[in-house]
Order: structure tokens, then sequence, then C-alpha cells
């Protein structure tokens, strides 16, 4: 985690987003996120590397204070054969941005699900409902990037960043950071980057920035969603079958 310097002033909460891996091969992509009053900034930035290290560092930065964990990584999945009655909704409502989503079920994705079963133990509920109080909030959702940044960006279709040859994907995450900085001004402008979190919008794209660029975003649907205190998210699907969590601006 690369820490930014001298935060002032008692946390309301602390949002942690997470490029969850399924596997064991690649490491995770994290960014924390201080919201302290009406001010906000990115605290952390970086990869953990396998189910302890992930929950390690939750554990530091989250402690039992107010949190909220956005995860791009299905949470809930009880079919352990086929797609979740969400994957399949993300392309009835995607399907013409190309942002629908890899059929998900138990098989597939034994690491995601343990990590949630982690966070429940943890006292996180698997959800998308804002408490009155913030100091009761201890909540864990997944989120789709994908159709976020198409919502964000105002696009026709997704941006391709994260498949194809190594040229054509740089080419792409240019462009992802280009919008995202234009993005940021427009939608978040109380939040402020660390030097890491500005760096991931000028550097050239490596797999492990990308991780980190996912992270960044997952935190950013955090905030939008407690900002709004939910006006503003879509929620597709449900809490037994699965759900993610996609902003409206």
């Amino acid at each position: 985690m690369h820490p930014t310097v001298n935060p002032t002033g008692p946390v309301d909460l602390r949002i942690l987003g997470v490029d969850l891996a399924w596997g064991e091969r690649r490491p995770d992509g994290v960014c924390v996120l201080e919201i302290r009053g009406h001010t906000a900034r990115i605290t952390g930035l970086g990869l953990t590397h396998g189910d302890a290290q992930l929950l390690d560092l939750i554990d530091q930065e989250l402690g039992t204070q107010a949190a909220l964990l956005m995860v791009d990584g299905p949470l809930i999945c009880p079919n352990l054969t086929g797609a979740r009655p969400v994957d399949v909704l993300s392309h009835v409502h995607f399907r013409k941005q190309k942002c629908g989503c890899h059929p998900t079920n138990a098989t597939r994705c034994p690491r995601p699900l343990r990590v949630a079963a982690a966070l429940q133990a943890r006292g996180y509920e698997l959800g998308w409902a804002l408490p009155a109080a913030v100091c009761d909030l201890r909540l864990a959702a997944e989120v789709y990037p994908h159709p976020a940044l198409v919502r964000f960006f105002d696009l026709s279709e997704r941006i391709a960043y994260k498949r194809g040859p190594v040229a054509a994907r740089r080419t792409e995450f240019q462009r992802l950071q280009a919008l995202l900085g234009v993005c940021l001004k427009k939608y978040f402008p109380a939040v402020e980057l660390s030097a890491a979190a500005r760096a991931l919008l000028s550097t050239a794209w490596t797999k492990d920035l990308e991780d980190q660029t996912d992270a960044l975003i997952c935190a950013l649907i955090g905030y939008w969603h407690w900002h709004y205190r939910g006006a503003r998210t879509q929620v597709l699907g449900d809490r037994e079958t699965g759900f993610f969590l996609i902003p409206q601006p």
C-alpha cells in the first residue's frame, strides 16, 4: 500500500475498493478512500496476494469501525453451474454497450465466495442498504466497473482495456485514464487523490496498474453510493442469488 500524508480530523467512514482476483495466481488491486466530514481522500493504493494478505489489509485498514467494501467479484453465488440471474440481467441491460458479464457459478469462483464468507465472519453484511447512523455501517457489495464507466463517461460501448494484444490494451488504458481524469473533476471534486492515485492517470499500462485502477473505480462507486445514500445507485439482482451495484449519474 502507498499511504498519503498527514490526514487530519476524525474518520467518518472508510471505503475499500477491491479488484478481486478469482484465483491465487494474480494479486488483488486495493484502494482505500477515507471520508472526513465533507472531504474525502485516497489514503492507500496497492496490491495484495491471496486471502491472508487481503484479509490482513482489511483488518488493519478498516478494523471494527464503519466501513464499506466495494468488490469487483462475485460475493453471492449459490448456483453450482451455469450463470446467476444477475449475470443474465447484465446482458439484458448492457448488451449494446458490450458490458454483459461472464457467467458465474460456485464451481468457477471458489475464492471470491471464500473471501465473502470471511467478510461475513468479520461482521460485514452482504447488501446495499445504508443505515441511518454511519457508525452502524459494516457493508460489503459486489460492483461491476464496466457499466459504471459506460455511465460515468456517457459511452456507447465499453472501453476494451481488459483483453487483446498488449499494444491495443495500452491504447485503451490511456483512453480510460483521460476519461477518468475528466470524470473525477466532474463527479468527484471532493475526492483528493494521493500521489499514487494521480500516477494511475498518467503511467503506461501494466496489469498491476490496471488492477489498482479498477480498485480505485470500485472505491469511487462506493463513494457515489454513500454520497447519494443509494438514491443514485441501480441494484441489479438480489441478495439471494447475487447482485451488483451500478451508479446512475
